[in-house]
């Protein structure tokens, strides 16, 4: 069983991590995390532990992310990692996120762990959760007008000209700018974005297929159950007949 204290993470990391972060356990709108290079868990906090639906810290500590999550997740999440450890802070960025199947709007940061020396250790992150458009934390970041663009219309024909307009930005940087911070291009967000959406139908409904493909954008089932697979690695039947209670 994996050590869960402040002082075993210290020991894992080589570098000193503060009890103040315990002080994150009484943020119920915040999660928080440390991981190694590896992308090991050395600390969470309680509201993270409990969003995925874990009831105690040493059941995520000495995990990584393909551990916990489904592998679109992790992928994103180890692509990240990647990034920060190359001395590339994450800060602000708006993105959706599924749990238990529903999607969350949330303000990550991420940033690198250095030990004494400097030298980068391992990568600590946080992600504010019930955000509202138009707050100061949701403002922060530069694309989130082109956000809050594509949660209103991502269900129909997305111009990614008119996504740009909304930051101000010409289309080239734009691009730039999304893919700088994405890691994906804007129609590859908006193609994750609608089958991450599907999700809620899919299991908290019984509404047809080709109608939950429908209401999230796609134009046919076949087109929706080809996205579907390709991102999720499954159909959204399989998916549907294993999450459904």
């Amino acid at each position: 069983m994996a050590e869960t204290s402040l002082e075993a993470a210290t020991r894992s990391l080589g570098a000193r991590i503060d009890p103040v972060f315990e002080l994150f356990d009484y943020l119920k709108d915040v999660l928080f995390w440390v991981k190694d290079k590896k992308g090991i868990f050395r600390w969470v906090n309680t509201t993270l532990m409990l969003h995925i639906g874990r009831s105690s810290r040493d059941q995520i500590i000495g995990r990584t992310d393909f551990d916990l999550f489904e592998p679109y997740l992790a992928n994103q999440y180890q692509m990240d990692d990647a990034q920060v450890l190359r001395g590339r802070p994450i800060t602000s960025r708006v993105e959706m996120i599924v749990f238990h199947h529903t999607p969350r709007w949330i303000v990550t940061s991420k940033l690198p762990v250095r030990n004494a020396s400097g030298r980068i250790v391992g990568t600590a992150g946080v992600a504010t959760m019930a955000v509202q458009e138009g707050s100061k934390v949701w403002s922060e970041s530069r694309l989130a007008p082109a956000m809050a663009f594509i949660k209103e219309h991502y269900h129909e024909p997305v111009s990614i000209g008119a996504m740009a307009q909304t930051c101000g930005f010409s289309l080239g940087s734009f691009h730039r700018q999304f893919r700088d911070t994405y890691l994906c291009t804007p129609h590859t967000y908006v193609r994750q974005l609608r089958v991450r959406m599907s999700c809620h139908g899919l299991v908290f409904s019984r509404r047809p297929i080709a109608a939950v493909a429908a209401d999230c954008g796609f134009s046919d089932q076949s087109h929706f159950t080809k996205e579907f697979r390709r991102i999720m690695g499954e159909t959204p039947r399989s998916y549907r007949r294993r999450h459904r209670h």
